[in-house]
């Protein structure tokens, strides 16, 4: 399974890491055969996409509104995926998901195949 964690309460400027680690059956769903995204879902609001990697970590996509502000990354050999976010904004408060996928889907990568649990990041103004 995908199991994001890390989330937490930050004041807005400030930064936070969330992690996704994959683990049991689909542990090979963090591996070079894998694209890896972050989602997010605000309450009220549709899910949306926030950042993606390609399975060797060499191509990185962005939503406009994260661009510069948060950084996706992978470290395949842990079977983890991060999301250092910096700068938050009030409006980055959400539940915070990753996903994967053998496919390569942009710009907003939906019908992403596997799913994990997220993680609540509450950004305070």
């Amino acid at each position: 399974q995908l199991q994001a964690s890390g989330g937490g309460l930050v004041q807005a400027g400030g930064s936070l890491r969330v992690a996704c680690a994959a683990s049991g059956r689909t542990s090979s769903l963090n591996s070079y055969a894998y694209n890896m995204a972050w989602f997010r879902q605000a309450p009220g609001k549709e899910r949306e996409f926030v950042a993606a990697i390609t399975g060797s970590g060499i191509s990185t996509y962005y939503t406009d509104s994260v661009k510069g502000r948060f950084t996706i990354s992978r470290d395949n050999a842990k079977n983890m995926v991060y999301l250092q976010m910096n700068s938050l904004k009030p409006e980055d408060t959400a539940v915070y998901y990753c996903a994967a996928d053998r496919r390569w889907l942009p710009p907003a990568f939906v019908s992403m195949a596997y799913w994990g649990k997220g993680t609540q990041v509450t950004v305070s103004s």
